[in-house]
């Protein structure tokens, strides 16, 4: 089989193994921006449907109270403020970081990775509209793949890449290099469906499963390039004459039916790939998010605010019970109701039988409450954001210093998420200063 057909059925493999990770990521992105009632249950009839329709069936309101929405942006405002404290983009002599707004792409990659435990950017040295230069960009998780490794530092990868979705004149300006012989060529790959072959019948490649739909065929209107980086071992010739074996990081740029359309050892002086990748925590090779720990805690939340309001909604509050011996003549019970939601009203009465009495409901005394307060303390102690942290419930009387004391001390369960990504990104301009030396 052709070397470049394997490297692609490598590349989809090791995509596919990231399925679950990507429903999960969907899962987690779904109840960080509200929607917390799409989770499947059964229902009285066997049959599987979301929580919001079961809800909507009973008759209740699926309400939702998003703590973890503030948890995240209480993370990334944090970490903005100590990147404020010490000057980490204060980048007026910095092209590089000016060029990117880094601030802001690294705050964003930061909300990725409190979400989905993955952290991945790019760093490429090419020319853009924006300019010409080093250029960071992060990386969507649904375009990502990468051999299975356990080292943290990421030093166990063999394979690393990225799906593109490009227009045809970014893929004839990227790669023809100016020839109009090799712009003809890519006019003529992919305008004629080197995506659609890859699913054709007589397919050479064996891996176009309906699961791999979203590897080979970009949206409307783009054509998937896929780009592959492997790490290659080749004999290379000594100065003495004697043989000896040389890892290189090869990169590959393949149209979806294994056409190469450009390939080329890592120019960087780095020697290595483009991409910057921290996934969080990396036991035993597996990733589990910030978000993740704290979704039961909030659909507990979420279901004592319906509870709650449900009990409010049903019970009696104000019913007036009357007598209907007490009608004075020439009364019905809708002069009686209007005189009663009158304020300083007089309700005439009769004067034999029982006297109206009006009846009020408590629900204070349900435990729902209770209930309600002890999940959102224990969210607040799972996820380590406390109120400190939030600046909420704070006495007036706490002086500056105490303050600050306590913000510290609650900053202690999400020291290691914010290391980590410290860390990620000081990798990351690690692989920036050794790509603009080899751009000077």
């Amino acid at each position: 089989m052709n070397q470049n057909i394997e490297v692609l059925r490598a590349a989809c493999d090791a995509w596919l193994a990231a399925s679950a990770f990507r429903e999960g990521r969907d899962r987690h992105k779904r109840f960080t921006y509200g929607d917390q009632w799409s989770e499947p249950v059964d229902d009285h009839a066997g049959h599987i449907v979301t929580e919001r329709d079961l809800l909507l069936a009973k008759g209740r309101r699926p309400l939702t109270n998003n703590l973890i929405r503030q948890m995240v942006k209480a993370i990334v405002g944090r970490y903005r403020n100590m990147a404020a404290d010490t000057g980490r983009y204060d980048s007026g002599h910095d092209s590089v970081a000016a060029r990117n707004r880094l601030a802001d792409l690294d705050a964003r990659m930061l909300e990725e990775f409190v979400i989905s435990g993955c952290a991945v950017q790019r760093v490429v040295a090419e020319s853009r509209p924006g300019g010409a230069g080093v250029w960071i960009d992060n990386v969507n998780p649904r375009s990502f793949f990468v051999s299975r490794y356990t080292d943290p530092r990421g030093l166990d990868i063999e394979m690393i890449g990225m799906l593109h979705a490009m227009s045809l004149p970014e893929i004839i300006n990227r790669f023809a290099r100016g020839s109009a012989s090799r712009a003809e060529r890519l006019g003529r790959l992919f305008g004629g469906g080197a995506g659609d072959r890859a699913f054709g019948a007589d397919t050479s490649l064996g891996i176009a499963t309906p699961a791999a739909v979203d590897f080979f065929r970009a949206p409307a209107g783009k054509y998937r390039v896929i780009e592959v980086w492997t790490l290659d071992s080749r004999a290379v010739r000594g100065r003495g004459g004697r043989l000896h074996m040389q890892f290189v990081w090869r990169c590959r740029w393949l149209a979806p039916d294994g056409t190469v359309v450009d390939e080329f050892d890592s120019p960087y002086r780095h020697g290595s790939h483009p991409f910057v990748l921290r996934l969080y925590p990396l036991t035993d090779g597996e990733i589990h998010s910030f978000v993740e720990d704290v979704i039961d805690q909030q659909r507990a939340v979420n279901r004592l605010v319906v509870l709650i309001d449900t009990m409010m909604a049903s019970s009696a509050k104000g019913t007036l019970l009357y007598p209907v011996r007490r009608l004075p003549k020439g009364m019905g019970l809708d002069d009686v109701a209007r005189m009663w939601a009158a304020p300083d009203s007089v309700i005439p009465i009769d004067n034999t039988g029982d006297m109206p009495t009006q009846v009020i409901s408590n629900t204070a005394d349900s435990g729902a409450y209770q209930a309600l307060n002890l999940q959102m303390r224990l969210m607040g102690e799972i996820s380590g954001i406390s109120d400190a942290l939030l600046g909420r419930n704070v006495p007036a009387a706490t002086g500056a210093g105490l303050y600050d004391a306590q913000v510290r001390n609650a900053s202690v369960a999400l020291t290691d998420i914010l290391e980590t990504f410290v860390s990620f990104t000081v990798d990351r301009d690690e692989k920036v200063r050794e790509t603009m030396a080899d751009n000077c």
